[in-house]
């Protein structure tokens, strides 16, 4: 979309810009193609550069409690320093390589809850940057996070909501700053044992990590607690395995073992990864990390909370670090409203 303010290195009859993209669907790992349109204004103007960014929403946990920020997590520059003459009229194509950690934004043809992302147009003129308008994007699963999201609609898990969390989980390799929660209201056969379960993906060319995390419930003589379980299974079994037993395997797994534990009944006691409770293996061969709860400077499913671990892997440089990108605080001042308010986002 064009921007709605003119450039206000130039002011009065300066440049315009379009960017639009050959279709607003992709996939983690998929490419995103389009083209930044330019038309000089009334006079020339010298451009030192162009870049496009992808922007998003996530949850931080600070020490005064958890506020949303928004900023950019992938850039790209299209265009280095440039002159673009009074009425000239320039085409720009690019191509983004979506990470392959990009969280899901659309299911079954619809916007998840709770999930927004756009590519932003940013151009500086005079070392005056001017930030352009979102245009959204649409991530769609891949079908190995589709026959899993399949899964737990069959056995009859509800969808809460999504949104992504600031952080790193434990044990497991990402690239992003951030990791996605889908959440679910338990199946009616779970539900009197299980609150809430979270689903994460952290994907890579090969394989997908499953994080479950599964909200457990109290009771008269017995304090709720969390259940971890890890599981890494291929993109190339998407078709050849049955999901529904698979899901319905890992969670009734979780709850057993739950039940199962030594003082289960007791209140106090941890979850997966407390003294005496080794984690079972899932997925193919692949060991389970059942993480602590949010003790011991981990949060949700053991995660770090401090910015900039193991960012930016086989990324370039496109990636933006916790520390360099969110956690600086320059993009937390951004209204969300403002920054999403052609998205529609309820």
């Amino acid at each position: 979309m064009v921007f709605k303010k003119l450039l206000g290195a130039i002011g009065v009859g300066g440049p315009s810009v379009d960017t639009v993209l050959s279709n607003p669907s992709t996939y983690p790992g998929a490419p995103l193609t389009g083209q930044v349109n330019l038309v000089g204004g009334t006079q020339d103007a010298d451009i030192e550069y162009i870049t496009l960014a992808l922007v998003t929403r996530m949850e931080v946990e600070g020490g005064g409690g958890d506020y949303s920020a928004t900023g950019d997590f992938y850039r790209i520059t299209v265009s280095g320093p440039m002159r673009l003459h009074a009425g000239q009229q320039m085409q720009i194509p690019f191509r983004i390589e979506m990470p392959w950690e990009t969280p899901i934004t659309t299911a079954y043809g619809q916007p998840l809850r709770g999930m927004v992302m756009g590519v932003r147009t940013e151009v500086s003129i005079a070392r005056a940057l001017d930030k352009g308008d979102l245009d959204p994007v649409y991530v769609h699963p891949l079908p190995i996070q589709q026959k899993i999201l399949d899964a737990f609609n069959q056995l009859g898990f509800r969808f809460k909501s999504a949104d992504l969390e600031h952080g790193q989980i434990y044990g497991v390799h990402q690239t992003l700053p951030f990791y996605q929660e889908i959440e679910y209201w338990p199946a009616a056969q779970y539900a009197h044992s299980v609150n809430e379960v979270e689903l994460t993906f952290v994907t890579s060319p090969h394989s997908v990590e499953v994080v479950l995390e599964f909200d457990k419930r109290g009771g008269m003589f017995h304090s709720g607690q969390d259940t971890y379980g890890r599981y890494t299974v291929s993109h190339a079994d998407a078709e050849t395995t049955d999901w529904r037993s698979v899901v319905d395997g890992w969670v009734r797994q979780a709850v057993d073992h739950h039940k199962s534990r030594p003082g289960y009944g007791a209140p106090g006691h941890g979850a997966y990864g407390a003294p005496g409770y080794p984690p079972p293996g899932y997925g193919h061969g692949a060991p389970a990390y059942g993480h602590g709860g949010h003790g011991g400077g981990y949060g949700h499913h053991g995660h770090y909370r401090g910015g900039g671990h193991g960012h930016g892997s086989g990324m370039g440089g496109a990636v933006l670090g916790a520390v360099g990108g969110l956690a600086a605080g320059y993009l937390v001042g951004e209204a969300i409203e403002e920054v999403f308010e052609d998205f529609g986002d309820d």
